[in-house]
């Protein structure tokens, strides 16, 4: 004979006394330890609670003394506190990273420099977007980044838009509808969400030409391709991976000479996009927009909030003419910028043009350090912990977000004991959550994507995530 095992109260009278020991919401919410707490947020978590542990009750959880006991003397109040603090706890905070993945998609990419975060405050308000304020006429929203990019690329023509994937979208849409575009089979790239360039192509209009094989494709390949519906060549950077051995692709110049003969476009999407043609320590084998405008690509695309330092966008440039049809497609209201990343962008875009992007654009510093200076930083942080378990150890870090793919950065680590455990408390660390990465077993602090100036915070928050273990 099976024994049933009961979770409920046997008896009705036994719910009804759990019931009964329920706090009243009115009087849960006076306790002397709440009054600092926003009263829409104490009476909404007061009521959740309440209902939380009716609940309970009602599964047969908890009995008549669980209840009691839960919200006896002071217990109720800390309860209701704990949860009033979880709910007020912004998501979209600060945090530090020290996984050594600088462009890090998860933790926001392209950290912002001060010129950028000055612009984003000072336009956080009403801001110049669409008037001109010397006329006060109605004017474009990119005027501006156009004019700075254009005195930083030689391009005639820019717009700017929310993502490259946006960017990607908009140029084949304006420029490729109801015609064909031909692309080498080793670039139908997929990148993270999803974002397929054989489903772009499909939704944007236009009907994709594949040639070549995965490895190896010949000019030959898109000149055999070419028909009285071709439009243009599509060239796709293959930014999240590597194909080497024997494998090849033509570059922008050598399709720039196809095109022009045969009265086509070029077209490349870049993806990352690096608009400092100064050598980066780890990225020598990274496109350069330069190279793609003076290649012969009539239009090119790329993300501003990964090599190039900025907010969350996308960048095309290329012949004023097409640049211009591509802002007139209907799209492109759905596509466009806000305020404040046309400011933050300028602001970069200002950088790239008068100052030193290389020590002004936090994602090129940090690509940019050597292992000498990371080795430096990782003795600074093992010295501030004063651990006997923290020792530096060389490492590898990532430039991320599909730039430079499959090729490690070298680099150091602070490494500390505690796996997977000590890397959830660091995410919960105060004042400032701290994002780390496991290797062999140990939590790494990696150095490259750790500033200076954050090294006593990450050790106080280290200490006290050990300490907790």
């Amino acid at each position: 004979m099976v024994t049933e095992r009961f979770l409920m109260p046997r008896t009705d009278p036994q719910r009804s006394a759990a019931l009964r020991s329920l706090p009243a919401v009115d009087r849960l919410i006076q306790h002397e330890s709440l009054t600092a707490v926003s009263r829409a947020i104490l009476v909404r978590q007061a009521r959740l609670l309440v209902e939380d542990v009716r609940a309970r009750i009602d599964q047969g959880e908890l009995s008549p003394k669980d209840v009691e006991k839960m919200f006896a003397a002071d217990a109720g109040a800390a309860l209701l506190l704990q949860r009033c603090e979880a709910a007020s706890v912004v998501r979209h905070r600060r945090v530090i990273n020290a996984t050594g993945v600088v462009l890090h998609t998860g933790i926001g990419r392209a950290p912002m420099g001060a010129a950028a975060t000055a612009a984003l405050v000072d336009a956080a308000g009403y801001a110049v977007v669409e008037v001109d304020p010397v006329t006060g006429e109605r004017d474009q929203r990119e005027v501006n980044v156009a004019a700075l990019l254009h005195d930083i690329t030689g391009s005639t023509g820019a717009l700017v838009v929310n993502n490259n994937a946006a960017a990607t979208t908009l140029m084949l849409a304006g420029l490729c509808a109801n015609q064909e575009v031909v692309i080498s089979r080793g670039e139908l790239v997929e990148i993270g969400g999803g974002f397929r360039i054989p489903d772009v192509m499909r939704r944007a209009g236009c009907h994709m030409v594949e040639v070549g094989a995965t490895n190896r494709t010949h000019l030959r390949d898109y000149e055999m391709a070419i028909s009285d519906t071709t439009a243009a060549l599509l060239k796709v950077h293959p930014s999240n991976y590597r194909i080497e051995g024997f494998a090849g692709v033509p570059g922008v110049q050598e399709l720039s000479g196809l095109a022009k003969s045969s009265g086509l476009m070029v077209l490349d999407d870049l993806g990352s996009g690096l608009l400092i043609d100064q050598p980066i320590h780890g990225l020598a084998d990274e496109p350069r927009v330069s190279q793609s405008l003076d290649g012969g690509a009539d239009v090119v695309c790329f993300s501003g909030d990964k090599l190039l330092g900025g907010p969350q966008c996308g960048i095309l440039l290329g012949d004023a003419e097409l640049i211009k049809q591509i802002r007139a497609h209907p799209l492109y209201r759905a596509f466009r910028c806000d305020k404040l990343s046309l400011a933050a962008l300028e602001a970069v875009l200002f950088v790239y043009r008068d100052g030193d992007p290389l020590q002004e654009i936090p994602t090129l510093r940090m690509l940019d350090a050597k292992p000498e200076e990371l080795r430096g930083r990782s003795l600074d942080l093992a010295e501030r912990l004063g651990l006997a378990a923290a020792s530096v150890v060389e490492s590898d870090s990532f430039a991320g977000s599909g730039a430079n793919p499959a090729r490690p950065l070298p680099s150091y680590s602070v490494a500390l004991p505690g796996g997977d455990a000590l890397c959830d408390r660091l995410r919960q660390g105060r004042p400032v959550p701290v994002f780390a990465r496991v290797a062999d077993g140990s939590v790494l602090l990696d150095a490259r994507t750790l500033l200076c100036e954050d090294l006593a915070v990450v050790a106080d928050v280290a200490r006290s995530a050990l300490q907790d273990s």
